[in-house]
């Protein structure tokens, strides 16, 4: 087999549902297998799971166990040559398994794989490539100077900005979200720390593959969609956990002293608190007009109705691509795009090409009973129920 997706789940049965969606589409022409564990949700996720889903390998957990375990004990019943960690609030294109493998397969010793990842209003998000978090790195982060000087190497380390968005290549940290790998490095690293309940996991796993002298790489050449906001609620236990993850990592890789010790408490409350800032919600004024991007105008009728405004239609069949003029009027506008006749790629792709302040967007996953989408990075996401 040559490839096993890894999908830990904890209450997010609608974004999961259309997770493992698009990550059909992208096996279909792969031997390949789908595994998703869940950490005790308390939501429908399991019974989603076996009514839409009985053929996936469905792992179901008596507790929360955390990112680590959790996925540990996915990759356990991994048979694939290649594995890769994915989040279930994340959306592949039908093409991002069958570019990757290729890329992986002309490596030699390869370490991680990362892949581009926009947030659901199409923005770039920039941990999707990253330096070693060491004391400098850090503080450069926290204090922002990778914004003042993001072309100046002893400043723009923290997210790889030598590296342009749009090109692959080497760099040192990748994102938990998507981590792409062959399992017997993963069995060489003895997969991800358990001592580590969640967020620094990540960092942890990409820079034990570089101490192995491993190549870790950032692949530009397909896009994901990753809502990010879904699978964390950024909270008082958000600032706690992410403090005590960035200690463990310090502690574990690097020299104490008592000013790094200081520095790091300081530098980590700073950041996590920062952190929990920006991840609370905020009041978002409804769309002024909405937009369907399909090939069925009779579903503008039925949307409109659920929405209780009017729906404007935009025929896939005529368009190749969605009219900005037509759309951006000055108004607050949502796009929903129809995946019974868009492929996922080409909804990234929208989404990517037409991000602006002004426009959110929606996708309706095939043979699903839902509308879903996130209008921020830092919000838990909207689900629009169609049935």
């Amino acid at each position: 087999m040559q490839l096993s997706v890894v999908i830990l789940n904890y209450n997010v049965r609608y974004f999961l549902e259309q997770c493992v969606l698009s990550v059909q589409e992208a096996i279909s022409t792969i031997d390949a297998e789908i595994i998703v564990v869940d950490n005790n949700s308390s939501d429908e996720s399991l019974v989603m799971m076996k009514e839409k889903f009985p053929n996936v390998k469905l792992i179901e957990n008596k507790e929360n166990f955390g990112f680590p375990k959790g996925n540990n004990i996915g990759f356990r019943q991994a048979k694939g040559k290649y594995v890769c960690i994915l989040n279930p609030d994340t959306v592949v294109a039908e093409d991002t398994f069958v570019k990757i493998l290729a890329f992986a397969e002309r490596q030699n010793n390869l370490g991680i794989i990362g892949c581009k990842l926009i947030d659901g209003t199409g923005e770039f998000l920039p941990e999707s490539k990253r330096g070693v978090p060491t004391p400098w790195v850090a503080f450069t982060k926290i204090f922002s100077l990778y914004k003042i000087f993001p072309k100046t190497k002893l400043f723009n380390q923290y997210y790889a900005q030598h590296l342009d968005e749009s090109k692959t290549g080497k760099v040192d940290i990748l994102v938990g979200a998507f981590m792409f790998l062959e399992s017997k490095l993963y069995e060489n690293l003895n997969g991800f720390d358990e001592n580590c309940f969640m967020y620094a996991d990540d960092i942890d796993l990409s820079y034990r593959a570089l101490k192995l002298q491993k190549n870790n790489f950032y692949f530009a050449e397909t896009i994901v969609l990753h809502y990010k906001g879904e699978s964390t609620i950024k909270d008082e236990h958000y600032m706690k956990r992410f403090q005590e993850s960035m200690n463990f990592f310090y502690q574990k890789h690097f020299k104490k002293s008592w000013f790094f010790t200081v520095f790091i408490k300081i530098g980590a409350f700073l950041f996590s608190f920062a952190k929990m800032f920006q991840g609370k919600p905020q009041d978002n004024p409804l769309p002024e007009s909405y937009f369907l991007y399909s090939q069925n105008e009779n579903f503008t009728k039925k949307l409109a109705s659920i929405l209780e405004n009017k729906v404007g239609f935009l025929d896939f069949k005529e368009e190749k691509m969605v009219n900005s003029c037509l759309i951006l009027k000055g108004k607050k506008t949502e796009v929903i795009l129809d995946n019974h006749y868009i492929s996922f790629k080409k909804c990234i792709e929208i989404i990517e090409t037409l991000k602006d302040k002004k426009v959110t967007f929606k996708i309706f996953p095939k043979n699903a009973g839902f509308i879903i989408g996130s209008n921020s990075r830092n919000d838990r996401g909207q689900i629009i129920k169609i049935e």
